[in-house]
């Protein structure tokens, strides 16, 4: 079988691709209205939910750049992967219900809808959606460069296509990509998120198996090889030291609670009560595929160090060069089709928020009213967002999971103070709310553009959200309470 191995992964990901193409048409036919399109009818059951929520936040980012960061950097990302189950739990515990009730007495269809619905404040609304489009680029990126890295490295395989470039790999994943997320919206991406985290979680688990059995002591040998040759690799903070660890942890374990494609997915369930299934069903399924990150990584990185392998030419191939290398070959294909539809379904998420914030938040910031035909709308504003990302991911330069982190830190700096405090704290105020936001894009967006180094490779994004905090708290103090709308009141009591 061996001989055959990349006709079987090749199948495996054209079935996938059919796949998304038949989704697509079929979702077309389910999505009518805008609220379809967006937050799927508030109609979910908690498998669908819970399920949408973990694969959505592991995805290409974890599937792809997790193996490759590991490789890179050792264990020092392993405080991301972590300490993401610590964020579902304080998502859930604290802002799921009350963004689900919000969402049902105000019609809310968007993370900026109930950051108004919060605040009473247009201008919070608007610069929450800018912070979402924002951030949703970077994400975007993510998730584009991701499968044009692993369809390049499917394709350059065989002997037809040896030489396809990242270019050409990336325009035929994103043709794929706006086919499904145009025709289906919201609704393709969930119900694809269903089959692809159940194969997530069990190809999670045999890969890990598989990764154990490349060198005969498993784990242990491929330790000792990384001990022998550095030993930081494998030591708990890994090459990046302490604080660059510790600022991931934080900015992973609180952040999650201000990522918008998870809140949005909060707003989706058909009952209140469902959150109790949810939440553990979510971070069963995250740790289980997780473990993929870290072994894959691990695995790749003593290989190369014990000259078992030669060097990869980028970090982010790892797992593509081990799922082609050392995987049995239908395993292979499973993996990377679960791998396409990981990214697929979570980019469509993203486009689904950054489409809403460009039709639905921004014109309603701005002129109390969003647009007219807002279905049609939506879908242009995906096939832009697009070709904006994907022309963002080739001009990037930027490891998978480092253009991730920055997304996920756009997001967190700037929304974790609003919503995961501002929905828990009456006294919080819309000035506080604007303040933190337009401070925490400046200071993110300045340490990228400028390329500044931050001593002890502390994270931008972690240094960004901790100053938003502190002002978002510190100028709600000094503001005197102003009474809440009866119903929000309500809420917040409960």
């Amino acid at each position: 079988m061996e001989e055959y191995r990349q006709p079987i992964i090749l199948l495996f990901v054209a079935l996938y691709m059919v796949a998304c193409i038949w989704v697509g048409l079929w979702a077309m036919r389910r999505t009518k209205s805008a609220g379809d399109f967006f937050v799927a009818g508030r109609g979910l059951g908690p498998w669908v939910v819970s399920l949408a929520v973990f694969s959505s936040t592991l995805s290409g980012f974890g599937f792809v750049g997790g193996p490759g960061l590991v490789y890179a950097t050792g264990l020092s990302s392993i405080w991301m992967a972590v300490c993401s189950a610590l964020g579902f739990a304080t998502g859930y515990y604290l802002i799921a219900k009350r963004i689900r009730m919000i969402a049902e007495v105000r019609n809310a269809m968007s993370l900026p809808d109930i950051v108004f619905a919060r605040y009473g404040s247009d201008a919070a609304r608007l610069l929450t959606a800018g912070t979402i489009l924002l951030g949703v680029l970077g994400y975007l990126a993510t998730q584009i460069l991701a499968m044009g890295v692993v369809l390049q490295s499917i394709l350059a395989g065989t002997e037809m296509f040896a030489n396809i470039s990242l270019i050409a790999s990336i325009a035929i994943s994103s043709a794929v990509l706006i086919f499904y997320c145009v025709t289906g919206g919201i609704v393709a991406s969930v119900y694809t998120d269903l089959v692809q985290g159940i194969v997530m979680i069990i190809a999670g688990a045999l890969v890990v198996i598989t990764a154990a059995s490349v060198f005969g002591g498993g784990f242990a040998e491929a330790t000792d090889i990384l001990l022998a040759s550095d030993g930081e690799d494998v030591m708990p903070f890994g090459t990046l030291g302490p604080m660059a660890s510790l600022s991931w942890y934080f900015l992973f374990g609180l952040g999650l609670a201000g990522q918008p494609h998870v809140a949005t997915k909060m707003m989706m369930n058909r009952k209140l009560s469902d959150n109790k299934v949810i939440l553990p069903m979510t971070v069963f399924g995250y740790v289980i595929a997780a473990m993929l990150w870290v072994s894959v990584g691990i695995i790749m990185r003593a290989l190369v160090l014990g000259d078992v392998a030669l060097p990869l030419s980028g970090a982010d191939e790892a797992a593509p060069a081990f799922l082609s290398t050392y995987a049995h070959p239908v395993l292979a294909g499973v993996v990377f089709a679960g791998l396409f539809a990981a990214i697929m379904s979570t980019a469509d998420g993203f486009l689904n928020i950054g489409a809403a914030a460009i039709i639905h938040d921004i014109p309603k910031a701005l002129r109390g009213r969003s647009l007219n035909n807002e279905l049609f709308w939506a879908r242009t504003a995906t096939i832009v967002l697009s070709l904006v990302a994907a022309a963002i991911a080739l001009s990037s330069g930027q490891l998978i999971a480092i253009l991730g982190a920055f997304g996920w830190g756009t997001f967190a700096a700037a929304l974790v103070p609003v919503v995961l405090i501002g929905l828990n704290w009456k006294q919080a105020s819309a000035r506080a709310a604007i303040a933190s936001i337009t401070v925490s894009l400046i200071i993110n967006f300045a340490i990228q553009i400028f390329q500044i180094q931050i001593p002890y490779a502390i994270s931008g994004g972690f240094l960004a959200m901790l100053t938003s905090m502190i002002l978002f708290i510190g100028l709600s103090l000094l503001e005197k309470p102003k009474p809440l709308p009866k119903d929000i009141d309500r809420i917040m009591e409960l």
